[in-house]
């Protein structure tokens, strides 16, 4: 008998004996289906978690350096940190000059104030004082109105952009352009709306939350005057043909100049970078998956008992069928692959059902808590495992009904 005739024989006898037994093939699959939801459903949430990232972060841009007091991201000595002294606007303006003519220099200042339009007020705010050349640090773009001019900044126009967050909860539906808002205790004019960024990811800035406003009227309005104003947010962005480590290496050089640091000296100041939180968060999620994994590997492998068991019982219930079929001439690889066949079907079944589910509730994270969807990676992945659960669990049953001596299986009763 060729091997194609005698899979298909296998395959045939395989499918006779599930559905003779169907509720005993579903029961025995419940394991399989709860592990492959688990293990869809895991790496289905590590994507949508990786998407959502890219969309809260997006707004941060990919060719910029931020220098700041602080580091995005704290892994060790928070108190060395925090006594870092805080960088100011002479020190931004001195690095906006070494870099003239060749990158783009935007210094900001923020702090949170609260947003009265009418009777309306929205609390806790991200007030920005920033410049005309904010509009080159991201692909943002308003989506109604302007963005800020140079003679906004030159002449601290008392003019702001809002989030589209802004828009949609202080104006409920009024054109906000050109209307008269009150941050804090002074009047802004609204110039325009930026378009929708998303944010507020596990903690991190919410992007249609934040106004701008002309880094000059922020000084005059919430920091008091003319001071040296501390922890000044500087963005450098890449000229063409620059990489951003290049540019990290000059920023670098140029702030230990201004700062005047000896070589022996650590930098007191910090340079960020979009890749940085790429990294920690992509660490995390690695790590998650991981344990999920293996937490879901545990259902699989209870799975794997209950078919094994069941397979067992299979074999001793057919071990007459086995002795007739060796009788008139089946092989021991023609056995094997009968009852290799009959597990491995167990186990796509559960897969498959459990792929349906997982989906399912992939729908649902999707339409409540954040973009997901099943991808044909995540199916193959899905697929293969529940196939290999079955053939590994039914390997050693196969092996025991192929290894029947004929005589003796005839004598069973």
């Amino acid at each position: 008998m060729s091997s194609v005739v005698q899979f298909r024989e296998s395959l045939r006898i395989a499918v006779a004996a599930l559905r003779a037994n169907k509720m005993r093939g579903m029961l025995t699959t419940l394991g399989i289906i709860i592990g492959i939801v688990a293990v869809v459903v895991t790496m289905t949430a590590a994507n949508g978690l990786q998407n959502r990232f890219r969309e809260s972060f997006s707004a941060v841009g990919a060719d910029v350096l931020y220098v700041s007091r602080m580091p995005w991201v704290i892994m060790n000595d928070f108190f060395r940190y925090r006594n870092r002294p805080g960088i100011d606007l002479r020190e931004a303006q001195l690095l906006e000059n070494r870099f003239r003519g060749r990158a783009i220099v935007n210094p900001t200042l923020n702090t949170q104030r609260d947003m009265k339009f009418r009777n309306e007020t929205m609390e806790g705010l991200q007030i920005i004082g920033t410049t005309d050349k904010g509009a080159a640090m991201s692909s943002v773009v308003p989506e109604v109105g302007r963005y800020l001019m140079p003679y906004d900044v030159a002449y601290r126009k008392n003019v702001c952009l809002i989030g589209a967050d802004v828009q949609k909860d202080l104006f409920k539906g009024v054109n906000p352009i050109h209307q008269v808002v009150r941050i804090g205790r002074v009047d802004f004019r609204v110039i325009g709306v930026m378009e929708k960024q998303g944010g507020g990811f596990m903690g991190g800035p919410n992007f249609d939350r934040q106004v701008f406003v002309p880094i000059t009227a922020f000084e005059r309005a919430f920091s008091g005057g003319g001071r040296n104003h501390q922890d000044v947010n500087i963005a450098v962005k890449a000229p063409p043909g620059m990489s951003l480590k290049d540019l990290e290496y000059e920023v670098t050089g140029e702030m230990r100049k201004i700062r005047r640091l000896r070589p022996v000296e650590q930098d007191n100041f910090s340079i960020n970078k979009l890749d940085t939180l790429v990294g920690t968060f992509n660490n995390m999620i690695g790590i998650v998956l991981i344990v999920g994994l293996l937490v879901t590997s545990i259902s699989l492998f209870v799975g794997a008992i209950g078919v094994m068991n069941i397979m067992f019982v299979t074999v001793t219930e057919r071990t007459r069928e086995i002795g007739i079929r060796k009788a008139i001439g089946a092989t021991r690889n023609g056995i094997l692959l009968q009852f290799l066949c009959e597990s491995s079907m167990i186990g796509l079944l559960g897969g498959g059902v459990g792929i349906l589910l997982a989906t399912l509730i992939t729908a649902v994270l999707n339409a409540t808590v954040m973009p997901a969807t099943v991808s044909w990676p995540i199916v193959a992945i899905a697929v293969t495992v529940s196939a290999g659960v079955g053939v590994l669990a039914g390997l050693a049953p196969a092996w025991r009904g192929a290894s029947l001596d004929p005589i003796e299986a005839l004598r069973y009763e």
